[in-house]
């Protein structure tokens, strides 16, 4: 790894915490990722539009008005720095196109190392998803045991009564004649 390459390298963990959930999708906004490629908000955007036609909305997308209010307020962040217009979400594939359009080394390189966090964030989701599966399974095995568990006592209640109470015997056999 040369020293260019080192002086790259994002820590994972602040890529992720850039990484949003909008409109039910993982997406990262314009000014985190011009932060991460250190270029200038408007300068990523304009690029950006210089390309448009390789940004579908399924790429892109500029957040509401209220989706940008409720985003400020769960990220408590005073100053946008004089954002005054919503931001636009990229989402993975998004992220990929961009480094078709910024074609520094240190764009590709950080681009490389967004998309691995991306897979790493996707992975881990799965990886809970199937904890999630399991241990929903395990409560429904539990339920299923509770339920024989039960059965098993209110048998046992019955037979404890029955011996609590025992019903008269009828007598079986060969009755004798009764003698005068």
């Amino acid at each position: 790894m040369n020293e260019e390459t080192k002086t790259l390298i994002i820590p994972d963990e602040v890529v992720m915490s850039k990484i949003y959930l909008i409109r039910g999708k993982k997406v990262m906004l314009d000014r985190d990722l011009a932060d991460l490629y250190h270029v200038e908000t408007r300068v990523l955007n304009q690029a950006v539009k210089r390309n448009i036609e390789r940004f579908p909305e399924m790429f892109l997308f500029q957040l509401t008005e209220v989706e940008f209010e409720i985003l400020k307020s769960q990220i408590v962040i005073s100053s946008w720095g004089g954002t005054r217009k919503p931001p636009y979400a990229f989402t993975e594939q998004g992220v990929a196109m961009l480094s078709s359009v910024l074609r520094s080394k240190k764009a590709i390189q950080v681009n490389i190392q967004i998309i691995l966090v991306f897979t790493k964030v996707r992975e881990m989701l799965a990886d809970s998803l199937n904890l999630k599966l399991e241990i929903e399974e395990i409560k429904q095995k539990l339920k299923n045991q509770d339920k024989s568990i039960e059965l098993v006592f209110t048998y046992l209640d019955e037979l404890l009564e029955k011996q609590r109470k025992p019903e008269p015997r009828k007598q079986i056999g060969y009755k004798l004649p009764k003698k005068d």
